[in-house]
């Protein structure tokens, strides 16, 4: 059994490096918190992890091959990327609205701890919803990746092994993204800065949720 590891390595480098649903959701939770981001790369190679035991038992075909059950993953997906960024518009605007207030009191540290736990909980979320209701991800394993199987061998087995191996590359690339990302956080501390980006990065999530509709 022979598998083309060098050429599937370079395949699943190209598809992190061009930017998705995944990049966007990383990025965005990375800039507000480095563990955010973290959490978010978890979830979204949980989602992964979904998409990646489905091939291997092969209920991939299944679902890619039903028209019906491929759109309402794909119209599911994209009705969670528009959420994704009308909530991101209005928490903009929210936020411009209270610029010009004062401060509240201090947060007591439990109260503080257990939001912390909720919003590494939300990011989570939202990295593996965004990924587990992303269409294009099951076809990755399912028509990319068995092009690197050895037929010779069991495919449901190499299927497995090449997806974790493609979990495990996501994992370390999305962690060097965090450190880069965390980094603009003292830039998005400026109000205006930070009310430009939550409107931006929104609105990106909303149009990419109208195109993967629209396909």
């Amino acid at each position: 059994m022979t598998v083309d590891l060098v050429g599937f390595l370079g395949v699943v480098l190209v598809a992190y490096v061009v930017p998705g649903p995944d990049f966007l959701v990383v990025v965005r939770s990375a800039a507000q918190d480095p563990a955010r981001g973290r959490a978010a790369a978890l979830g979204a190679q949980t989602g992964l992890c979904v998409h990646m035991l489905a091939a291997a038992a092969g209920l991939a075909v299944v679902a890619t091959r039903s028209p019906l059950v491929f759109d309402g993953i794909r119209l599911l997906g994209a009705a969670y990327l528009v959420f994704l960024g009308v909530r991101a518009v209005l928490a903009a605007r929210r936020a411009a609205r209270e610029s010009g207030r004062a401060p509240g009191p201090a947060e007591p540290a439990s109260a503080a701890a257990s939001g912390g736990r909720g919003r590494l909980r939300e990011a989570f979320t939202q990295g593996f919803l965004t990924n587990v209701l992303n269409p294009k991800a099951a076809l990755f394993f399912l028509s990319v990746l068995p092009q690197f199987v050895d037929g010779a061998g069991s495919v449901a087995r190499q299927v497995f092994l090449l997806g974790v191996l493609d979990i495990v590359i996501g994992v370390g690339y999305w962690f060097a993204l965090v450190g880069v990302a965390a980094r603009l956080r003292a830039v998005l501390a400026r109000p205006r800065i930070r009310h430009r980006w939550e409107l931006g990065t929104g609105w990106l999530f909303i149009a990419i949720g109208v195109s993967v509709a629209a396909v």
